[in-house]
């Protein structure tokens, strides 16, 4: 069942699971699109098992649904199908039929032996619009390895540049690499279906982790091409603005992103330093580039002389960008974001409470906004709800398919 969202009316066939894919399938889910997400019998999406936490169930025991696999799977009804037998495999197509979009995120090849792949499809559904994830692309001498989100984020350069200047390399703290590609390839969704509503043609979309994490490499990648110089580590800093980084409070920690020569100003004058404006060496933001170790040692002491609640409040009302470093506790308990609601609780059939939290799309439309109708599924939760309503099959075709492993 689609929602009442822009996508409303496109059905997508999702044989994804871990991040990446699932990331994408639900953000068009978000918007309005019918998601079937196709898992294996008895096994379902690997992160099921990726905790604990666990949904606490009624009996107050975990259950097997993990965090990890709530934060990417709701606007979802489940299907457990066997497409490793030739009958799923003839009822695979039979539902793909029905769809708009199939996202997949096997191995390159991996769903030709099935009969499955896209040119095993694209004559019989001319219109499909067909997106493949993988690691390293469908061509290239790595496309044929598995992709990993943190092996992705290592060989795309991230790393190189993340972490303290003398500290070792270090991934983003979630698996940004596959959101990110996860993002881009509903982009790439998008895109097609308006050519194909325009021209009746599908295409195939060809999706890489590491393509993704090169493109986000933005302005240090673009630096890199411009210069030649070989970005660097800067922990918290940024190698082209200055003062940049996270300071030291009297109780914490503080973010200072000063983005032009005013806002410096003012900031000197606020923390009772007004010296340093005038100082040749700091004056311009060339200049505190270029001598950002001498600048940051003066600046680093007066930043403990106060709260972070007093730089915060004080700069925000001088227009100078200032924010707290906060845990994951404090930013649901934050004004701002419960003001902006991103948190969400949906009804779940297992949770002790009855419902789960969830993260909240950010998405904001005035007039299609994102919804929220299904959390995230249980295996095969809709396989008989789906296949009934999808492909009118029988209650007789339903047992007999249970009755050879081939939907659960």
């Amino acid at each position: 069942m689609s929602g009442t969202g822009a996508l409303s009316g496109i059905r997508i066939f999702d044989l994804t699971r871990i991040l990446a894919g699932p990331t994408c399938t639900q953000l068009l889910g978000d918007l309005g699109a019918e998601v079937i997400k196709i898992e294996r019998p008895g096994q379902g999406d690997d992160t099921r098992r990726w905790g604990p936490p666990y949904v606490t169930g009624a009996d107050g025991r975990p259950t097997g649904e993990s965090a990890y696999y709530l934060c990417a799977n709701r606007n979802k009804r489940s299907l457990a199908l066997d497409i490793s037998r030739p009958e799923g495999q003839r009822l695979a197509r039979r539902l793909i039929s029905r769809c708009d979009v199939l996202v997949e995120n096997f191995k390159v090849g991996g769903l030709a032996k099935y009969g499955l792949g896209y040119e095993d499809l694209r004559a019989e559904f001319p219109g499909l619009v067909y997106c493949s994830i993988t690691g390293f692309g469908q061509t290239g001498p790595l496309a044929a390895r598995a992709g990993y989100d943190f092996l992705a984020q290592g060989h795309g350069g991230i790393m190189s540049i993340t972490g303290e200047p003398d500290g070792q390399p270090l991934k983003v703290g979630v698996g940004i690499a596959d959101v990110m590609c996860g993002m881009y390839a509903a982009v790439a969704i998008l895109a097609a279906l308006r050519h194909r509503d325009a021209t009746g043609e599908g295409q195939h979309i060809d999706m890489a982790l590491l393509d993704t994490q090169v493109a986000w490499l933005v302005n240090e990648g673009v630096n890199y091409l411009v210069s030649g110089r070989v970005p660097r580590r800067l922990g918290n800093e940024h190698p082209n603005i200055v003062p940049y980084k996270a300071f030291e409070s009297a109780d914490g920690w503080v973010i200072l992103a000063v983005g032009n020569d005013r806002q410096f100003a003012r900031w000197c004058r606020f923390a009772e330093v007004p010296e340093l404006a005038r100082d040749p060496r700091f004056s311009t933001n060339s200049a505190r580039v270029e001598n950002r170790r001498a600048l940051y040692a003066l600046m680093e002491p007066v930043m403990r002389r106060r709260t972070t609640a007093a730089w915060v409040d004080g700069l925000a009302a001088l227009g100078v960008p200032c924010g707290p470093v906060n845990d994951i506790a404090r930013v649901f308990a934050d004004p701002q974001v419960r003001a902006r609601g991103m948190r969400v609780e949906m009804p779940h059939p297992t949770a002790r409470e009855g419902t789960v939290p969830l993260i909240a799309n950010p998405i904001r439309m005035t007039v299609t906004p994102p919804d929220y109708r299904h959390p995230p599924p249980l295996l095969g939760q809709h396989t008989e709800e789906l296949l009934r309503e999808l492909i009118g099959a029988t209650a007789e075709e339903i047992a007999a398919w249970r009755e050879a492993d081939v939907v659960a």
